[in-house]
């Protein structure tokens, strides 16, 4: 992956603003992979939903947040849980080759898909030679 064209951080504390909650705010993780048309974030989220998540662009700073509130099926109680819920929140650095325009996320079974494809510009491309 060029180093342009997306910037992961490391171990950063998520949450820059107060939070009003104290519910526990998680890191999720990411895998990132490339072609030549676009790069793909694959993340887990488990127990979020369309709903439940919230992606910003602000400027080239991709946020991603979520929300996860456990809920007992129909009929029945919640008597123990080892799964902690919270919520979660992930930022990345958008490098100037990614077409924020087409960005799309789709969420399913707890596992989110970004697909930022890139600008044409940055598109590797095959020049024609023709005899002169």
């Amino acid at each position: 992956m060029a180093d342009s064209t997306l910037t992961k951080r490391e171990k950063q504390t998520p949450a820059t603003a107060e939070r009003a909650s104290e519910t526990p705010v998680f890191v999720p993780r990411f895998d990132i992979v490339e072609n030549e048309t676009q790069v793909l974030l694959v993340g887990d989220m488990p127990g979020v939903d369309e709903a439940s998540v919230q992606i910003d662009l602000d400027g080239s700073e991709l946020t991603i947040r979520g929300s996860y509130v456990p809920k007992a099926p129909e009929g029945y109680t919640l008597n123990f849980q080892e799964y902690t819920s919270g919520d979660y929140e992930r930022s990345f650095t958008l490098g100037n080759t990614i077409d924020r325009a087409g960005i799309k996320a789709v969420v399913k079974n707890g596992v989110l898909r970004l697909t930022l494809p890139k600008a044409k510009e940055a598109q590797p491309r095959r020049i024609t030679v023709k005899a002169g």
